[in-house]
């Protein structure tokens, strides 16, 4: 909501300066954001993407020389140990997300997911005040 103070100027609010959620998030520092951030990527290499690629590459490594998988005529096996490799990254990448999630959800923020809808706790008392009004003037549907 735009406040006129006495010399004459409209001022905003946070969220209408934003202009896409309601919620600005003024508790949590930009620099534990920074940190968690850089620990889930360091994490999710190592524990999950390092070790799945490199298991993933043994694995068809061991298949081709077994003869299950024929190696590439010019290339031999690289080809097919490079896509495991990547796969693997991919994969044990993306494995690693919901604990992310919860690390963020420690600090302080919360994700919308299934059955979530995006919803934010830090709102200043303007925007619950203008939430619960807006959740007000929405008409209930009929029964009939």
């Amino acid at each position: 909501m735009a406040s006129v103070p006495d010399d004459g100027k409209v001022q905003t609010s946070p969220a209408e300066q934003k202009g896409s959620r309601p919620c600005p998030i003024a508790n949590i520092h930009p620099e534990e954001l920074a940190k968690i951030r850089n620990q889930c990527r360091e994490e999710s290499f190592w524990y999950r993407a390092l070790p799945l690629s490199l298991g993933s590459m043994l694995v068809v490594q061991g298949l081709v020389g077994q003869g299950v998988l024929k190696p590439n005529p010019k290339l031999g096996p690289l080809p097919k140990m490079a896509l495991a490799g990547a796969l693997g990254f991919a994969v044990g990448t993306m494995s690693y997300i919901r604990t992310c999630q919860k690390k963020f959800e420690q600090a302080g923020l919360q994700f919308p997911g299934p059955g979530r809808k995006w919803h934010c706790h830090h709102m200043c008392d303007e925007c619950k005040a203008k939430n619960k009004a807006s959740q007000l003037e929405k008409p209930q549907p009929s029964a009939s």
